[in-house]
């Protein structure tokens, strides 16, 4: 360490003050975490009906095609709604490190409950023809412009609003809300498909999940509404309130590349993994093993309803053990058990079927009980929403959309109903490749750029008597403004 290194970690040691810790009151932490996972949970149910929905809607939009081939076109235009999520996730990421979390968060479900709501109003094939089609696509388009700065924002705002010890068990409820989201949408689903013929499915009752889209997404309105900027955002401005901090989308590439990829990989196992069992797996039962879609969509809204416990105590055990050691069970769980799941799963006997279901289920949830805490973690606070929605929305656009196409896509081009097993285990493969040798556990610890978070006021002694073990990302933070002052001084000799 050079004499300039040295005086730059004295100035910052000796800048650490009482007054920079957070103290959080739960009761506000537990608001934030309610209102936050409510909303999700509104837009999950807007973005998971279309996936309960594909085979009917493929019916209605495509239907002078086979169903195995309409199932495709079905989930093509699931996918390409992931075009827009990485703009969405760079126009909203910004102006989130800017403005802050909670205006941003606002907007993106607003723009969600009325994207959905016009899918309930457009006309069939029937009566437009291709138009149809293409209505569908753009309001998809928006879907997913808004649905990119939705999940990194609440991401940002929930581990920004808890403290270290208890993020990971808080921001869990994040995943509660997603699941509870689908868990709507499959029921509605359910219940229309049981109650109503075909004919009436078809006909218009396709639609009612859609059309109920605009006072779910005002319920969700008024409660983001009424929340308080983060500490750690609310700090960061004030540090900063007579300067432009505003960092560009070529200093995130420069001087963040590390927690980008990390990010990227993270987010392409989990949300494959997601998205194959949330989205892709109704389907595949009804159309590839040939299951009756009341019976599929049945199984999947029992698994969903067990996850929830196992989601929290997942976010709990990453607290207490680490949510990178978590994260590994989950791959190592998924590596060893994909193959024999999906033999149960095609089996026909539909306690092994669940039983398979169930198995992955669980895995996932070591991923939905800690991925919360981890992404956020990853990046420091004046980038962390920038850099956390560009690298998700990127990331779940190129594997996690794309799943429920590819493998339909796969299944059908080479006749393999193990297909599905295969994809997600060399994606668990990679991704604890990187979650071993390139991710450090982050549980309990300060978010990088922000001050400790805690829940009482005694344990700021322990901070100000240790202040390199609280502020453990200081030495990272030196390197990155070593490298910002040798990259201007290059500059500045040009």
């Amino acid at each position: 360490m050079t004499e300039g290194d040295r005086n730059m970690q004295r100035k910052e040691n000796e800048a650490v003050k009482k007054d920079d810790i957070t103290v959080i009151d739960l009761k506000t932490a537990r608001k934030a975490v309610f209102a936050t996972s409510v909303g999700n949970a509104m837009e999950w149910f807007d973005f998971g009906i279309y996936s309960y929905l594909a085979v009917t809607l493929g019916k209605v939009f495509f239907p002078e095609m086979s169903n195995s081939v309409q199932l495709i076109y079905t989930f093509a235009t699931f996918s390409i709604a992931f075009i827009a999520r990485p703009i969405g996730g760079l126009v909203f990421g910004m102006m989130g490190d800017r403005y802050g979390r909670k205006k941003v968060l606002t907007v993106t479900l607003i723009m969600m409950a009325l994207s959905t709501l016009s899918i309930g109003l457009i006309p069939s094939y029937a009566a437009i023809g291709p138009t149809a089609a293409l209505l569908l696509l753009a309001a998809r388009l928006v879907q997913g412009f808004s649905t990119g700065g939705e999940y990194s924002g609440a991401m940002t705002f929930l581990a920004e609003s808890t403290p270290d010890k208890k993020r990971g068990v808080m921001t869990s409820s994040l995943e509660v809300g997603t699941l509870s989201g689908y868990i709507a949408g499959s029921g509605v689903v359910t219940l229309l498909t049981y109650f109503l013929s075909s004919e009436a499915m078809l006909s218009w009752g396709w639609r009612i999940p859609f059309l109920i889209a605009a006072p779910i997404g005002m319920i969700g309105f008024y409660l983001r509404e009424h929340l308080e900027e983060t500490p750690a955002f609310q700090a960061m401005k004030k540090k900063h309130q007579k300067e432009d901090k505003q960092v560009s989308i070529k200093e995130i590439f420069l001087y963040h590349l590390r927690p980008l990829i990390a990010c990227a990989v993270i987010v392409c196992f989990f949300n494959l993994v997601e998205y194959l069992l949330l989205s892709y797996m109704p389907s595949h039962l009804s159309a590839v093993l040939g299951y009756g879609e009341t019976e599929g969509l049945l199984l999947i809204l029992i698994v969903m309803f067990i996850m929830i416990p196992i989601v929290v105590l997942m976010g709990h055990f990453g607290d207490r053990i680490g949510n990178k050691r978590v994260v590994q069970i989950g791959l190592v769980g998924l590596i060893l058990a994909s193959i024999p799941a999906f033999f149960m799963i095609g089996s026909g006997n539909s306690i092994l079927v669940f039983t398979g279901l169930l198995v992955l289920a669980i895995f996932l949830s070591c991923f939905e009980g800690t991925v919360p805490s981890l992404l956020p973690s990853l990046f420091f606070t004046s980038v962390r929403y920038g850099g956390l929605a560009i690298t998700y929305n990127i990331s779940v656009s190129l594997f996690g959309g794309t799943t429920p196409m590819v493998l339909a896509w796969l299944t059908h081009a080479t006749n393999d109903t193990m297909m599905p097993a295969y994809y997600m285990m060399a994606a668990c493969v990679i991704g604890l490749i990187v979650m071993t040798f390139f991710v450090h556990n982050t549980s309990g610890k300060a978010l990088r750029g922000s001050a400790p978070a805690v829940v009482e006021e005694k344990e700021i002694k322990n901070i100000m008597d240790n202040p390199e073990k609280h502020y453990w990302w200081k030495e990272e933070r030196r390197r990155i403004k070593k490298r910002v002052s040798k990259r201007k001084a290059r500059n500045k000799r040009k």
